[in-house]
């Protein structure tokens, strides 16, 4: 479809089609998350468990000195120990940095699907997310899924392995000091999960604090001239300060149960060393001769043991340092599954055909058949067993109060949403699911507000689409009467929201979108003269009425004079009495 105010006439059919259902979405999250992370994980923990045989050649060597044997008699265990520790820090930064790469090409993914997802929306969807608070949550707090993945599934996979390896080595030559090792590590992970819970909640009110600031931010932007011409700037300003000093407390709450989560780990992780190396001190020196396998530790043995000790606790305060991590991480993965959520979906957003458009050597008829529609959420429906003929090549105006369904008829026309009950056909094919993709390419629909993109006329003629030249490109431009602003502009670029053009000249770009597309058929258009002084309606209305020779012309419309140059005009609300009748 053409869409020549706000969507592009490009085919239709693309990234949408990626769409998956949103049932199993966490399942299917939760699956990638583990795989992605897997190797570069492994790779860590790897490296990390290589301190065990590293630990027993240091203190080895220690007991070799000690027992009086030459420095010689230790060079293998120091060329050992060199080569295990080139080994771990090889490891080490090799998962880091496949667990990042894997990370970064699953969060790509998760975008790629969201993006899908809102694009298979509709845009008369009522309940889309604003458009400030998905480009948030997609650019910005997205990025909190990165270090999730990155750093605190490596790490948590580490706590759960090298504790355990460790104290299984610990246990094979005392059991005492696996025991205390035992008693202590307990603590950690139950403080973690009392803190965990704090932690994503508040994760979560500070992404949704900053996603509304966002939006608000954004809106007003673009709302900027009319905030100043009412004078309302002094409020838009407090409202900012006030969102962003709470923003400053939210984000203050989650650094303070970071920082408390950090001290008291560390306070348990150091109190178990110390009692173990209180426990080996003691047994060395005879004072506690029990808990062991037989014999009394040796100075290698016990020095073993205090040096596989801190490693113990290791993974456990990495652990802790990236709990932050997985909170704003998983309320950012909320935020993007949130965003990927089903709506009034566009029909055929799914469609992976790519046959061509439905292009007629004449201009298409217009079939509606006992139409009903009501927007979600509203009771009374807009249209109940509404019926409509246009001609092939027909110009018809709607007539219709405000709210009166001019738009919603014209939304239903394009494909952009799906009736409750009754058909639409168009030269002669039912617009469906399965043809509305097809069917769209052949459709303009031009909004009563069109879009202007940042950039050149030329660019947003084109607007991406293959097989459009500079010379179309131009004799569109004349055809809208835009020749003279271009040749004007020059390369000077369009400022967004069409900053640099007039209303009539936003809606004779509109016209020009649809002037370099011949496989457009049918033109639906919605107020093109709307908030247009008479002379540049005058014009629209002309550039309107050439572009739409050969064409089907379907106009919503409250100009009288525009609605006089019509075929026929159709009042919405009588024709609506006369089917209920």
């Amino acid at each position: 479809m053409a869409q020549a105010g706000t969507i592009s006439t490009a085919p239709a059919a693309t990234t949408s089609a990626t769409v998956r259902p949103v049932e199993g979405r966490r399942a299917a999250a939760a699956t990638r998350q583990a795989a992605a992370t897997r190797t570069g994980a492994m790779l860590q923990v790897a490296a990390a468990l290589l301190w065990v045989p590293q630990a027993g050649l240091l203190a080895m060597a220690v007991g070799t000195i000690v027992a009086g044997e030459g420095a010689g008699s230790v060079l293998g265990h120091a060329a050992g120990v060199l080569a295990i520790g080139i080994a771990r820090a090889l490891l080490d930064a090799l998962g880091s940095r496949v667990a990042f790469r894997q990370a970064r090409a699953v969060l790509t993914r998760w975008r790629a699907e969201a993006v899908a997802a809102l694009a298979a929306r509709s845009p008369v969807d009522i309940e889309r997310p604003a458009a400030g608070l998905a480009a948030s949550t997609l650019a910005e707090q997205a990025e909190a899924v990165v270090p999730y993945l990155a750093r605190f599934q490596p790490a948590r996979l580490r706590a759960s392995i090298v504790p355990l390896v460790i104290l299984l080595v610990v246990f094979a030559s005392s059991w005492a000091a696996a025991l205390v090792l035992l008693v202590a590590a307990p603590l950690i992970p139950v403080f973690m999960a009392l803190v965990g819970w704090r932690a994503k909640a508040a994760s979560e009110a500070q992404l949704v604090e900053l996603g509304s600031m966002n939006a608000f931010l954004l809106d007003r932007l673009r709302g900027l001239a009319t905030i100043r011409s009412l004078d309302a700037v002094d409020v838009t300003a407090r409202r900012l300060r006030a969102d962003a000093e709470s923003l400053r407390a939210r984000t203050m709450a989650v650094l303070r149960i970071a920082f408390l989560s950090s001290a008291v780990l560390e306070l348990f992780s150091a109190l178990g060393v110390a009692l173990v190396a209180v426990y080996i001190g003691f047994h060395l020196l005879g004072q506690l001769p029990f808990g062991t396998w037989g014999g009394p530790l040796t100075l290698a043995e016990g020095l073993f043991i205090l040096l596989l000790a801190p490693a113990f606790f290791e993974p456990l305060r990495d652990l802790s340092a990236v709990w932050h991590d997985r909170a704003a991480g998983e309320a950012a993965l909320e935020a993007l599954v949130g965003l990927s959520r089903k709506g009034c979906e566009l029909p055929g957003a799914e469609d992976e055909d790519p046959a061509p458009a439905l292009v007629t050597a004449e201009a298409p008829s217009v079939r509606i058949e006992k139409l009903r529609f009501s927007h979600p959420g509203r009771g009374e429906p807009v249209f109940d067993d509404f019926n409509l003929t246009v001609a092939p090549g027909e110009r018809v105006a709607l007539l219709a109060p405000s709210g009166g369904g001019k738009s919603t008829l014209l939304a239903l026309l394009a494909g952009l949403v799906t009736p409750e009950s009754g058909r639409i056909i168009i030269a002669g094919e039912p617009l469906t699911a399965r043809s509305a993709a097809r069917l769209r390419r052949g459709i303009a629909l031009i909004g009563q507000r069109p879009h202007v993109f940042a950039g050149s006329l030329a660019a947003n003629v084109r607007l991406g689409r293959e097989g459009i030249g500079r010379a179309a490109v131009e004799a569109a431009l004349a055809s809208a009467g835009l020749a003279e602003v271009a040749r004007r502009r020059g390369a000077v670029p369009v400022g967004e929201n069409g900053v640099g053009l007039s209303g009539g000249e936003a809606s004779r770009l509109a016209l020009a979108r649809i002037a370099v597309a011949p496989q457009t058929r049918l033109i639906l258009a919605d107020e093109p003269t709307a908030h247009l002084d008479s002379e540049t309606a005058a014009s629209i209305t002309e550039a309107l009425m050439r572009l739409s020779e050969g064409r089907t012309l379907i106009v919503a419309t409250h100009d009288p004079v525009l609605a006089g140059r019509m075929d026929r005009v159709i009042d919405l609300a009588a024709t609506r009495l006369e089917d209920a009748a």
